[in-house]
């Protein structure tokens, strides 16, 4: 009788201890993975462009200049690309590609992680289309991807630049 009086016991000292306690709060989300390390850029040449323009629209609209490239980790459009840009747009808007359709496809090096990169491709894809679209472009006129790193063939500084790039297309 006295082990069932001290099993009850126990039993009732821990059903009072665990009715006292709370759940702990939930844990915060961790912090996204930091992107790759900054590395000096060996192509940030002010006359280049940050988009790769398919040939038919360059010849159609008259741009010469097609080699394209982001600086590392940056989705940001360059005023050295403005013009090219604005040419686009004339060109789809009241030129020889008037009111046809553009699609922009987003890239990225390979350094950063698989979704990391899918979603700066994206980024980068985005950021072309608020440009021509604030210059005049009708939003409907351009739809926007992302390859992330999966085209990616670099395997170095200046290869990985060709890598961080828009391309522009006509769509179908």
């Amino acid at each position: 009788m006295k082990t069932s009086t001290v099993v009850l016991a126990l039993l009732f000292i821990t059903a009072n201890a665990c009715a006292g306690t709370e759940a702990p709060p939930p844990r915060a989300p961790e912090a996204p993975p930091e992107p790759p390390a900054k590395a000096p850029l060996a192509i940030d040449s002010p006359t280049k462009s940050v988009v790769n323009i398919a040939p038919e629209i360059r010849s159609a609209c008259g741009i010469t200049d097609a080699d394209a490239y982001f600086a590392f980790d940056s989705a940001r459009v360059r005023s050295s690309d403005y013009p090219t840009l604005d040419k686009l747009v004339r060109c789809f808007s009241t030129g020889p590609l008037a009111h046809r359709e553009m699609h922009l496809v987003g890239h990225a090096d390979p350094r950063g992680g698989e979704e990391y990169n899918m979603v700066l491709g994206g980024s980068r894809a985005d950021g072309v289309k608020a440009f021509l679209v604030e210059r005049g472009m009708g939003g409907q006129q351009v739809a926007t991807t992302s390859r992330g790193e999966m085209d990616a063939k670099g395997a170095n500084e200046s290869s990985w630049a060709q890598d961080r790039r828009v391309d522009i297309r006509l769509a179908n």
